[in-house]
């Protein structure tokens, strides 16, 4: 089978397999979950692309978690919240690429999936952009769903190359 079959293949296989798994539970994002996969092939869609993308997706995570709850202990009063968010983004970002250095946060695009991603639950989920939520340990916790979600993502990730590879192999000859 070509390689582009294989991995359509893989990929629909283990993505259906994933969304049937995380909507099942009702607390796990999928989309995060897809985020991660893509991160997991853009910096190779290998072995040891696993351990890399996990630990660049959570560092976004981890970084952007921070970042929300600075924004919600504004302590300037006069400081208007999207100039404190920006600046913080600012910050952030110049240290998350800085630490890019570091070979398990090498992955600049990975670290800034986490990231989003994070944002992306905090200011579009109700109730979640919270200092008591964000500090619970539940599944409204950013850090803990989004971060979960992508660790998910990524063995799906790896399922789905695994799978794509045995598909694409020839046939032995007889």
């Amino acid at each position: 089978m070509n390689q582009t079959t294989a991995t359509a293949l893989g990929v629909g296989i283990f993505g259906g397999l994933a969304t049937m798994l995380y909507m099942s539970t009702g607390t796990v994002l999928i989309w995060a979950a897809f985020v991660a996969w893509a991160s997991f092939f853009a910096i190779g869609g290998t072995r040891a692309a696993v351990p890399l993308n996990i630990t660049c997706n959570l560092f976004g995570v981890v970084v952007a978690w921070i970042v929300g709850l600075l924004i919600l202990a504004n302590p300037f009063p006069g400081l208007a919240t999207p100039v404190w968010a920006g600046l913080l983004v600012l910050v952030s970002v110049v240290i998350y690429i800085s630490a890019s250095v570091i070979p398990a946060f090498s992955s600049v695009p990975a670290v800034t999936f986490g990231y989003a991603a994070t944002f992306a639950y905090i200011s579009q989920t109700p109730d979640v952009f919270s200092t008591g939520t964000m500090l619970e340990f539940s599944f409204s916790n950013v850090l803990i769903n989004v971060g979960l979600s992508m660790i998910g993502g990524t063995f799906f990730a790896y399922g789905s190359a695994w799978l794509s590879g045995v598909l694409a192999k020839p046939a032995a000859d007889a």
